[in-house]
């Protein structure tokens, strides 16, 4: 009984991830489709006719704006660490007065909607001349991040073993000399967690750009998707490559990642 239950369950996963897939699937199938059979009847379900036309196209007018992202995702990543890293050390050990009420407020942070915050920031961002900026979509995206980073890093910190402060305290070490020589290197799986986190976010990142970054000639591949699909609705197989290239860096750094995600999310949820 236990074995045919066990069956059936590894069928209905099976069957359930491929729907979960098969949008994926679809789209790098029509990026390999001919323009003239686009609209063919039945649709061909495999790419029997391959081309590359769609790739080409892609790479040759996309390229800038993966870039862009590029730039974007490595410059979230760095300044959400500069600002979430001594933030969260500083919550978890040196417990500044108030510590309870910052807690809430980065909850609070991260459930107010992204096109708000984008509004927000547009007002503020013509004020200071920012709009149409990378370096405004960077501190933008960052704000996702930091409340995110902030907590993860608060809550693995809290369980780093008090005994290593008092170690480096009694051999003279301060607060930051301890956070750079005993903190950091105790917490590669969270920083690892929290940059690929905020990576993913600046680099799918569409509100903040349509928002802030619309009239600028330098944008990101999530605004180059969607001008391409504006200017260029019959070749599809263009978009749909171009969908396809933006998706491999995040796969791949999801794969290349996966194991210190899960050890950096589930970090401080237990405590001897």
């Amino acid at each position: 009984m236990t074995g045919r239950r066990a069956w059936w369950k590894t069928v209905l996963g099976v069957v359930l991830v491929g729907l979960m897939l098969f949008p994926v699937y679809w789209m790098f199938n029509v990026s390999l489709t001919k323009t003239g059979d686009m609209r063919a009847d039945p649709p061909h379900w495999f790419p029997w006719n391959p081309t590359f036309e769609g790739y080409t196209s892609a790479l040759g007018q996309q390229l800038p704006a993966l870039a862009t992202s590029l730039f974007i995702g490595l410059g979230t990543v760095a300044l959400t660490l500069v600002v979430a890293l001594p933030a969260g050390y500083s919550l978890a050990k040196l417990r500044p007065r108030g510590a309870g009420g910052i807690d809430f407020l980065l909850l609070v942070a991260q459930m107010i909607p992204a096109v708000v915050m984008a509004m927000g920031f547009y007002a503020i961002y013509i004020r200071l001349g920012m709009l149409n900026t990378v370096w405004g979509l960077i501190v933008a995206d960052s704000t996702l991040a930091v409340p995110f980073g902030v907590l993860l890093f608060r809550a693995f910190m809290a369980s780093i073993p008090k005994e290593l402060m008092s170690a480096a305290e009694i051999d003279g070490a301060g607060a930051w000399r301890t956070f750079r020589s005993i903190i950091l290197p105790l917490s590669r799986n969270s920083v690892i967690t929290v940059s690929l986190f905020a990576f993913l976010w600046a680099w799918s990142d569409f509100i903040f750009a349509s928002t802030l970054n619309r009239n600028s000639d330098t944008i990101p591949i999530t605004l180059g998707i969607f001008r391409y699909i504006g200017n260029n609705t019959t070749q599809w197989n263009s978009i749909m490559a171009t969908a396809v290239i933006a998706s491999i860096p995040a796969a791949f750094l999801l794969v290349l990642a996966q194991r210190y995600i899960a050890a950096g999310v589930t970090a401080g949820a237990v405590k001897d």
